[in-house]
């Protein structure tokens, strides 16, 4: 699973996800993407089946490039315990993705093949999702619709 090795903080804040995301909204790498339509934590196991839906689908060919990292800490107190008495403990890591975030890209592979196997990794996904390709892109499609 995805997980810093150090942070400066061990507990944060849950924050806000408002508005879209300002970066990471383009292909950096390859040629199909997954992109976020909605906002939502993703939990680093959910990025790690996505990924595993890929690789396995593609039998390990072409190059899958994850654009999210799991670097927020999340905190759960223990099931029937007393309020107060502190912060719970890290249970988990999540990415914060804010619609339009480019969540996955991959190349070097077939196009039906690919779309496939971005189809099979976004049902492993909490959030809405839409497959793009570079050729949509240079469309001058919005990334965000």
């Amino acid at each position: 699973m995805l997980m810093p090795k150090r942070v400066k903080y061990r507990k944060q804040f849950r924050g806000t996800m408002a508005g879209k995301a300002s970066r990471g909204n383009t292909l950096a790498h390859g040629e199909y993407g997954i992109v976020a339509l909605e906002p939502a934590w993703i939990k680093s196991n959910q990025i790690e089946a996505a990924r595993i839906a890929m690789t396995r689908f593609t039998k390990r060919g072409g190059k899958v490039w994850i654009k999210i990292f799991p670097d927020k800490p999340v905190t759960a107190k223990p099931a029937e315990t007393r309020m107060g008495s502190g912060k719970g403990t890290v249970e988990y890591w999540v990415a914060v993705v804010k619609p339009g975030r480019v969540m996955f890209e991959i190349a070097g592979i077939p196009e039906e093949t690919a779309k496939e196997a971005l189809r099979l990794a976004a049902h492993k996904l909490p959030v809405k999702c839409k497959i793009v390709s570079r050729a949509d892109l240079e469309g001058g499609e919005n990334i965000e619709s």
